[in-house]
């Protein structure tokens, strides 16, 4: 697997060559300091994998990534980055990379990495993953099951009954049964008072 570095950390620059000069399942093809080096040079490197910064000198990279999945979308990216706020995190993800780690990276964490990639899973940092776990979290509502929050988020976001049982797989009387559930647990009588009482726990939650 041909590897491209994308990043102008010398620190980072320096462990990816020691590493990769260690493993014949990968190869270290280049290294671009610059997301315009790497646009330039991707043609030419045709790399498998792309591990790479989220931030340049200022300059976002997640638009040039997004690029990269473009014109090859077998691509594999693994974020490796000094940027950890839940923001840049859920955008990259939108964005289509692979995994996302947080720095000083280490070559065992690098090592474990790309195993999960080969094993076609989702290799994050422990930081990472509690921030999407809390936030995850967060949008729960936890007077009500699991089942009933799904319906909710989708109530919240003006679904119909049968768009819900549509996207959840159940039939509209399976949705009506949760949703008067719902109900009697907010103590409402309808789904007006039923986002309204749920915007106030939210309030309550804040």
């Amino acid at each position: 697997m041909n590897v491209m570095l994308v990043d102008h950390d010398p620190f980072t620059e320096k462990l990816c060559n020691s590493f990769f000069t260690q493993t014949f399942d990968y190869q270290l093809i280049g290294v671009c300091r610059s997301f315009r080096e790497a646009l330039f040079n991707f043609s030419k490197y045709k790399p498998d994998l792309i591990i790479s910064e989220t931030r340049i000198d200022g300059a976002s990279g997640l638009n040039t990534v997004d690029l990269f999945l473009q014109k090859e979308p077998t691509l594999k990216v693994l974020i490796a980055s000094s940027e950890n706020d839940f923001e840049r995190i859920k955008q990259a993800f939108k964005v289509g990379v692979t995994g996302y780690l947080t720095k000083p990276l280490t070559e065992e964490r690098l090592k474990a990495a790309l195993k999960t990639i080969q094993e076609d899973g989702t290799p994050l940092s422990h930081d990472v993953s509690n921030k999407i776990v809390s936030a995850f979290r967060k949008k729960q509502y936890l007077q009500l099951s699991a089942r009933e929050n799904e319906i909710v988020a989708y109530l919240e976001q003006g679904a119909t009954y049968k768009d819900i049982a549509r996207k959840l797989f159940i039939t509209p009387s399976t949705v009506n049964f949760h949703i008067q559930n719902i109900y009697l647990k907010l103590n409402v009588n309808s789904k007006s008072e039923a986002l309204t009482k749920l915007k106030q726990w939210k309030m309550l939650a804040a």
